[in-house]
């Protein structure tokens, strides 16, 4: 939400927005001069904002009932979710969509499109699901032909596109409340590349070419050197190569937070295993002795679904703090899993065990750390905020 409405004010629009709490795009929203409440929405900031207002666009975690978007209803304004203010954007300001989809990798693969596109100086405008160290998370400027997307499945969001390019990363399944089956999941991803004018599955050039940390991650840089090449044709191949392998790296996306301790968004098994194995060559590479995870599950509905794939998503750690769920979203009928229940199932139980988001933990992981392994925390929750506020200290 953050990065369209950076896009949007780019774009010459007003725009204004209220929050729980101060998100990780929260510092670029003020810098741009967006007005940002932060606090209960209880609908009095909207009440106070009523004149002009033109469209209400709302997250899909919102309730129904939720306070602003009842009010917004019942005033007769426009009330959309993001995909449709997206759509306009593309629409309006005559944009070529460049969209990255995929069960996992999409945020680290856009993000390498974006970078590399700004380093060779295409016009790029674009919207990315996190923080992005060398430029904002969302942004258009007049000029621009391409508009880079990160485009998401949940809630169907991608479906409402006709890309001229998608790029596909992996497909697997994620999101049961969405998707009732594997094959739902599926045929949702047939749709949106039916959808596309052009469509990426297999990079041009092997991932070897590429010197980034990880297989994974040499393999989204392989893909995003296909979508370049789509946009700029005239561009020798080894000079793309050389702006992707000088990639940063974004937020939350194997992030190093402080010496020896990072973080990532990992929370499905695959984006697990992937994840690791980006820690084993950073840990290779630095001389580090191993790699120590402190993981907190997302959605107990999902713990249900994806269980099973935790059994060898871990191998190779030294050892591992396992956190309760981070429960969101959830289905009242499905019994809570718990971290002894999930840590069963590990082919590697043993190094496991279950912790809290306590001081002992945070001693644990400084512990850890001072005896020389690379300390990977991995949360689509609030353990991520928990170790930056700790470390600040």
């Amino acid at each position: 939400m953050g990065p369209l409405a950076l896009m949007a004010k780019a774009a010459g629009f007003e725009v204004l927005g209220s929050d729980l709490s101060r998100g990780a795009v929260y510092d670029e929203l003020i810098r741009a001069g967006i007005p940002v409440f932060i606090g209960e929405q209880d609908g009095e900031f909207l009440q106070e904002n009523f004149e002009g207002l033109d469209w209400f666009v709302y997250t899909s975690a919102l309730p129904e009932d939720h306070a602003e978007l009842v009010l917004a209803r019942e005033a007769g304004v426009k009330c959309t979710k993001r995909d449709e203010l997206t759509a306009f954007l593309i629409s309006e300001l005559g944009l070529k969509m460049i969209a990255v989809a995929g069960t996992h990798g999409k945020t680290t693969t856009t993000a390498m499109i974006v970078y590399a596109a700004l380093k060779l100086g295409l016009p790029v405008s674009y919207i990315v699901g996190t923080t992005l160290g060398f430029a904002p998370s969302g942004s258009f400027k007049e000029g621009d032909k391409y508009f880079v997307y990160e485009a998401d499945e949940y809630d169907r969001n991608f479906l409402k596109f006709s890309p001229f390019l998608s790029v596909i990363t992996t497909v697997s399944y994620d999101h049961p409340d969405i998707y009732a089956t594997r094959e739902d999941y599926i045929e949702a991803f047939n749709q949106f590349m039916a959808q596309s004018e052009k469509v990426v599955r297999e990079p041009e050039i092997p991932a070897e070419e590429f010197k980034l940390a990880g297989a994974v991650r040499r393999e989204d840089a392989a893909l995003a050197f296909s979508a370049i090449s789509e946009m700029a044709p005239e561009i020798p191949a080894q000079q793309i190569i050389e702006a992707l392998n000088e990639f940063p790296g974004v937020g939350r996306r194997f992030e190093r937070i402080a010496d020896g301790i990072y973080s990532d968004y990992a929370h499905h098994p695959e984006e697990i295993q992937a994840t690791m194995d980006v820690a084993f060559d950073e840990a290779e590479l630095k001389g580090l002795r191993g790699v120590v995870v402190v993981y907190q599950p997302h959605q107990n509905t999902r713990q249900h679904e994806v269980r099973e794939g935790y059994m060898d998503a871990f191998i190779g750690a030294e050892r591992i703090f396992w956190l309760p769920t981070y429960l969101t979203r959830e289905d009242p009928d499905l019994t809570i899993l718990s971290a002894a229940e999930l840590i069963d199932g590990l082919y590697n139980a043993e190094v496991a065990e279950a912790a809290e988001l306590n001081d002992e933990l945070f001693e644990e992981i400084l512990k850890y750390r001072e005896a020389g392994y690379l300390v990977l925390l991995m949360t689509a929750g609030p353990a991520d905020g928990w170790l930056r506020e700790k470390l600040s200290k």
